[in-house]
């Protein structure tokens, strides 16, 4: 029975999750023209509202294309976004989450700590 509700209930929700699976891939589309603009090949593999960041130029399809990203620039990354607030996962194996914890301003300032890794951390390398 209580498995049954809980499905009730997510389905009342349904908008819910399409609106945080579109605000995901605005996040992930704005991160990726972040890399690009920087000239940093990236590929974000996303699914709803998790998603994984690999510094590549190449598709991620398995583990052995994941194998073949960058591990040092994603370290990098990682403390650089640490630096700035942000705590991610510390493998480019993980996945991240966004939630309905996370607001608009939280994901802009997310995005703005990407921006000053990216170019004060990643760049430079």
């Amino acid at each position: 029975a209580a498995g049954i509700a809980t499905l009730e209930l997510l389905k009342k929700k349904a908008a819910d999750y399409e609106q945080l699976a579109a605000d995901t891939e605005n996040f992930c589309g704005a991160l990726a023209s972040l890399l690009a603009a920087a000239g940093i090949p990236g590929r974000i593999n996303r699914f709803g509202s998790m998603f994984t960041l690999f510094f590549t130029g190449r598709d991620v399809t398995d583990y052995e294309s994941a194998a073949l990203s960058d591990s040092a620039r994603f370290a990098r990354f990682y403390r650089g976004m640490l630096d700035r607030g942000v705590y991610l996962a510390p493998s480019q194996f993980e996945a991240a989450f966004v939630s309905f914890a996370h607001s608009r301003e939280d994901l802009a300032k997310t995005l703005e700590a990407c921006r000053s890794a990216i170019n004060e951390d990643l760049v430079k390398m």
